[in-house]
């Protein structure tokens, strides 16, 4: 730090800063540069007095014009499903999905309103391309559990499975081991049997000593031939899909300790239209029944 002083070159004063002997001019900013700053200031005082802007301890100012981007929002909502409340019904009263395909226009409505709606809420579960995880089901094969006409994925949707729904689907898969039904060695000869029906190689003996074992605990629910039942959710067990796993431990670990995935319903988050939008959609995933 030094004296201030005129810098002879310039004839501009110093500001007295020095650093390795280069002195710092002490020039005025660009008038330019000055009155973009006014005008910045100037700005935010007028935003400061019409929108809402300081803090208060029970709220805070909402500026004179009682602007509100919430408001906004749910104004623009309203207004989109005002305009959408046609084909909303119209999609609503459709009685099948064969009417639905027959107008292009219905269709391409449903399918992009369904595809929205099941990135919000489905996705997390059974993938963004619907093709499911361990413990979630896949919806692009024409594998259903639970049925897969329009009419059958609706109720889905609204009841959902093993939910807090009064009238959701229900169906439990005992947990043979843990309750003592069957022993180790019958769970074991279990997860033959089921081996041997998917079409697998199996142990013989042990598939023949479970067959009573599984007429007796099985057949109500997956059917004498293994091919399940959709009135019932249980699955078939004769294909190569597997929900929580299809190879020995896991057969083993679903025969000892049972399954309850859990499929929510969706009643009180979605309007019955959007349900219709969204069963459109994901019937056309794994191409429906």
């Amino acid at each position: 730090m030094t004296d201030k002083e005129i810098d002879e070159p310039t004839g501009v004063e110093t500001t007295g800063h020095e650093w390795d002997g280069i002195k710092e001019l002490n020039n005025p900013l660009p008038r330019w540069w000055l009155i973009i700053l006014w005008i910045t200031v100037i700005w935010s005082v007028i935003y400061w007095v019409l929108m809402p802007s300081w803090p208060g301890i029970t709220g805070h100012f909402a500026g004179l014009r009682n602007h509100s981007e919430r408001a906004n929002v749910d104004a623009a909502i309203a207004a989109l499903e005002t305009e959408r409340s046609a084909q909303m019904q119209q999609l609503l009263s459709a009685t099948s999905i064969d009417e639905i395909e027959r107008d292009p226009q219905l269709l391409q409505f449903a399918m992009n309103a369904g595809g929205s709606l099941f990135g919000d809420n489905c996705a997390t579960c059974h993938g963004a391309g619907g093709q499911g995880f361990v413990g979630y089901p896949s919806l692009v094969d024409d594998t259903w559990l639970w049925g897969g006409t329009l009419d059958d994925i609706q109720k889905t949707l609204h009841h959902g499975i093993r939910s807090t729904h009064p009238e959701t689907r229900l169906s439990i898969m005992m947990a043979y081991g843990e309750t003592g039904a069957f022993s180790s060695d019958q769970i074991d000869d279990l997860v033959e049997y089921v081996t041997y029906l998917s079409g697998r190689e199996a142990d013989s003996e042990a598939v023949v000593r479970a067959r009573a074992d599984f007429t007796q605990q099985c057949v109500s629910c997956h059917g004498a031939d293994g091919t399940g039942d959709p009135q019932q959710g249980a699955p078939d067990l004769t294909d190569a899909i597997w929900l929580y796993g299809g190879d020995r431990k896991d057969l083993r670990e679903t025969l000892y300790y049972g399954r309850a995935g859990v499929m929510p319903h969706w009643t009180e988050r979605l309007s019955d239209e959007q349900i219709t939008a969204l069963a459109v959609y994901v019937h056309s995933l794994g191409g429906g029944e």
